[in-house]
């Protein structure tokens, strides 16, 4: 299993060129692909913001998501949030944060173009 950030997730469902060839290899070579529903949360308000065009609707897009059999869409639980809230790392980005924290609660690896955040989790993919 590995766990994907909205970047990962992005490229991965839309524009699989965009990743790295390890990112790549280690989506194809696991058997389930997680995400953190945070990131769900995370592409809508960009679309909505105008900060991100997507080929298709938001409501569409997740719909898609829901169908892939190799993709689980994780809730956010307690346990995440309070795991996220003792993280010793100063990066105020609360989507960063939670999906960390859920690769941590997971303990797998985690998909992610994000320097600040391989910096911090050390089973960072890219």
């Amino acid at each position: 299993m590995v766990v994907l950030d909205t970047s990962a997730l992005l490229y991965w469902t839309l524009d699989p060129e965009q990743l790295s060839e390890n990112a790549r290899k280690a989506i194809d070579e696991s058997e389930q692909v997680t995400i953190s529903s945070i990131s769900v949360w995370e592409v809508g308000l960009k679309v909505k913001r105008g900060r991100l065009e997507i080929p298709l609707s938001f409501s569409d897009y997740v719909e898609r998501l829901q169908q892939l059999e190799k993709l689980d869409i994780l809730p956010v639980e307690v346990e995440t949030w309070l795991l996220n809230m003792t993280l010793d790392w100063q990066h105020r980005d609360p989507a960063d944060r939670t999906i960390v924290a859920t690769a941590l609660r997971l303990n797998c690896p985690l998909i992610t173009s994000d320097q600040a955040v391989r910096s911090f989790y050390q089973g960072s993919i890219w």
